[in-house]
């Protein structure tokens, strides 16, 4: 996100407050003031706009940028002991994870994703070939019967 907040011109708002207008506030410091304010709403609605509708539940309700950044950054930082707590949930999530006799593989497969998303921000990597592993050990029995096709190589005529 910091990438999207420099090509803005955004990110100082991060390292200072918008500071209150005085009562003895001269027409510079007031069109100062104005386009501080601007950058601060402009900075959270970029922050509004790049979270699910889950994290945005816990920052609605912030005025200032900085409120939501901390808990965010709070949120998805954290300290190595609630990392490693985390990865071993998404661990045991991804582990236990299995296709539902009903479940669509598109909505599968992103499941699978989403998941070594998650483990990935917490500072664990899997590659591709280990979640198709995972996405074909998982088949339902219905898809099983792809299995040999998708294992083939395939082939274009010309």
């Amino acid at each position: 996100m910091r990438f999207l907040f420099d090509y803005h011109e955004l990110w100082d708002i991060f390292e200072s407050e918008v500071s209150e207008l005085t009562d003895n506030t001269t027409e510079a410091q007031r069109v100062a003031h104005h386009d501080e304010k601007k950058k601060d709403k402009k900075a959270l609605y970029l922050i509004h706009q790049g979270t699910n509708d889950e994290t945005f539940k816990q920052i609605e309700g912030a005025t200032t940028t900085s409120e939501p950044w901390i808990i965010l950054s709070t949120n998805y930082k954290g300290d190595d002991k609630i990392k490693r707590v985390r990865l071993q949930t998404l661990r045991r999530q991804y582990e236990l994870l299995q296709m539902e006799t009903t479940e669509i593989i598109d909505v599968y497969i992103n499941k699978v994703i989403a998941l070594t998303n998650q483990m990935k921000t917490n500072g664990e990597t899997h590659s591709e070939q280990a979640n198709v592993e995972k996405i074909l050990r998982s088949l339902t029995p219905r898809l099983n019967m792809l299995l040999p096709q998708l294992k083939r190589p395939m082939t274009f005529q010309q």
